[in-house]
């Protein structure tokens, strides 16, 4: 078991998993969202490739769209 945190909420998951395969688990299209991983930003076309660990801090940013 993992525990990350994300936008300051603990949330734990049972192995490691991908961020995109995190998002998706949240609900979340990842083209429609920005990821800082411990303070860095992550490029979305790295999402299936980068392997959350844990302790990892996320933030993460939802584009909403409006006129």
């Amino acid at each position: 078991m993992i525990t990350v945190s994300v936008n300051g909420d603990s949330k734990s998951v049972k192995q490691a998993i991908s961020l995109e395969a995190f998002l998706s688990g949240l609900s979340l299209d990842p083209k429609k969202v920005a990821v800082e991983r411990n303070f860095v930003i992550v490029p979305k076309s790295t999402f299936a490739d980068v392997t959350l660990v844990d302790g990892d801090a996320l933030e993460i940013v939802h584009f909403i769209g409006g006129g």
